[in-house]
């Protein structure tokens, strides 16, 4: 798998679990029928939407992206349906070109940020299962903490 088709694939689902999520909060709060899908897509957004800013921090560094491209993609993730906007865009500049740049044969780690991303992708399967536990580390740090209407004060 290219960059340019993760990118692609992760911005994609992230759009697809804001609708899930809209249709919730339309089930919810228009026809008050029911709260699961708030409870089940507003979960499922949460992940996707964390494993969303993962990608693409990750690909931030591989592509050498500006603070600006970083920051911008880290944001599209917040409005609904931003993400492919942003991966097309992306995509257009040539901001998806390039491949697994710090992979086996590729330039050397240049930072500690690179240095980090090429020793995940040496091992791929081991960068995967990081992956996985980071998303659901952070998805349990989002759980505890809880939406911000649930906070008193």
């Amino acid at each position: 798998m290219t960059p340019r088709t993760l990118y692609r694939r992760i911005a994609l689902a992230e759009v697809v679990t804001w609708a899930l999520l809209l249709l919730g909060m339309v089930l919810k709060y228009v026809t008050r029928t029911t709260e699961l899908g708030v409870k089940a897509f507003g979960l499922l957004h949460g992940v996707v939407f964390i494993a969303f800013c993962l990608v693409t921090v990750l690909l931030w560094v591989i592509q050498r992206w500006t603070v600006r491209e970083g920051l911008l993609g880290l944001l599209s993730a917040v409005p609904p349906f931003l993400t492919v906007w942003w991966e097309r865009r992306l995509e257009r500049r040539g901001r998806l070109d390039a491949g697994w740049r710090l992979g086996r044969d590729g330039d050397m780690p240049a930072n500690p940020a690179e240095r980090v991303v090429a020793a995940l992708l040496a091992r791929p399967a081991v960068a995967v299962g990081i992956g996985v536990v980071a998303v659901l580390a952070l998805t349990g740090v989002a759980l505890l903490v809880g939406p911000p209407a649930s906070n008193p004060g």
